[in-house]
């Protein structure tokens, strides 16, 4: 899964916080100060990968998904967004197959810059997922 995949799996994994929040009514939607971003720890990456390279079914979920990935973005290519919804929803009911702890590794990944050392440390550990794909 390269970067651009990643920012694809980044981009659908907003539209569920995205819709949710357009749900809340008006009054839970006051300002409030905005808390700095928490830095995920090392070893929170680093769990998140042992616990999906430990687990075949999981590696499998997590290749499925790269491939989905690559899925959309021809789709994206075609302008087909009937087929792009359909992937995102599969996409979807893949990622939770890996876990809360996968969700808020890409969720913290769309929160910060991606150049920071955080971002290049998180897609490091992606990539070595990455390689048990291509087995």
């Amino acid at each position: 899964m390269n970067f651009k995949m990643i920012v694809v799996l980044l981009g659908i994994a907003a539209v569920p916080v995205c819709v949710q929040a357009q749900d809340l009514p008006k009054a839970s939607k006051a300002a409030k100060p905005a808390k700095p971003a928490k830095p995920a720890p090392a070893t929170t990456v680093a769990a998140t990968v042992k616990t999906i390279s430990g687990d075949k079914a999981k590696i499998q979920t997590y290749c499925d998904i790269g491939k989905l990935g690559s899925q959309i973005e021809d789709a994206e290519q075609k302008k087909d967004m009937n087929k792009i919804d359909e992937l995102n929803k599969r996409m979807d009911e893949m990622a939770t197959k890996l876990g809360p702890e996968y969700a808020a590794l890409l969720t913290r990944l769309e929160e910060i810059d991606p150049d920071s050392q955080e971002a290049l440390e998180i897609r490091s550990a992606l990539e070595t997922l990455d390689k048990l794909c291509a087995k």
